[in-house]
């Protein structure tokens, strides 16, 4: 039987979650919280890298951050679309891990990737609550779908103070040689990600802690109002 989890971070690549969360997800990992992500394609349209090699720096990048699992369901990269099939793939993993949170990237972004995703993951976390829908597994209810930014960053609802957690983050992040590491080999060419992504990554992670007092923060929306308890 498969462990549950307490947060469960889909993407629409491996990177992703790194970009977006890393510090989230290594902060929550080292306070005993039980952190998967999955990955919903192979990234094989990357004009970097190959599968085989994103998949061994997803796996390093995994450990950095102390995840208790990392999946992929191999759905087409620039194919992603809300088919019953891919919705189906990913209520199966919400079903069978049972997070008590889940995020996705954000609804808008300059990827057209990552908005699929965010579309895909909202239809799956609906349906993984439905009785009736893929009775062969329990359904799931999620009180709460968090969304994470990736390239674009708008209508912040919730920020995470990841001060102490920001060199996990980039030592994640710099496992993906073949993504932000221009001279990772000679058949690399030039993409917005060769072009220092990490550093600007850290000067948003800065900005958004800056406003709380922080060193570095990151940033987090949500559809529905969040509960939260005062006192």
């Amino acid at each position: 039987m498969m462990d549950t989890l307490d947060i469960l971070v889909f993407g629409a690549h491996a990177d992703d979650a790194e970009i977006g969360m890393g510090g989230t997800i290594a902060k929550h990992a080292q306070a005993g919280y039980k952190v998967g992500v999955c990955d919903l394609t192979e990234a094989e349209m990357s004009s970097n890298g190959t599968v085989e090699l994103r998949k061994q720096e997803a796996a390093e990048a995994s450990k950095v951050l102390g995840l208790m699992m990392r999946s992929n369901l191999g759905l087409p990269d620039r194919g992603l679309a809300p088919t019953r099939m891919q919705i189906d793939r990913i209520v199966a993993e919400i079903r069978t891990y049972k997070p008590r949170i889940v995020f996705a990237p954000y609804w808008v972004d300059r990827h057209p990737d990552h908005v699929a995703a965010s579309r895909l993951i909202e239809e799956a976390v609906f349906n993984a609550k439905l009785r009736r829908y893929m009775p062969e597994l329990p359904a799931v209810q999620m009180p709460q779908l968090v969304y994470y930014y990736i390239n674009d960053t708008a209508e912040v609802s919730l920020v995470v103070d990841i001060s102490d957690f920001q060199e996990t983050k980039r030592n994640a992040l710099l496992a993906y040689r073949s993504q932000f590491d221009a001279a990772a080999g000679a058949d690399q060419v030039a993409t917005p990600l060769t072009n220092r992504y990490v550093e600007r990554v850290e000067a948003r992670d800065s900005l958004l802690g800056q406003a709380r007092g922080w060193a570095f923060a990151e940033g987090f929306a949500v559809k529905s109002p969040h509960a939260v308890q005062l006192f």
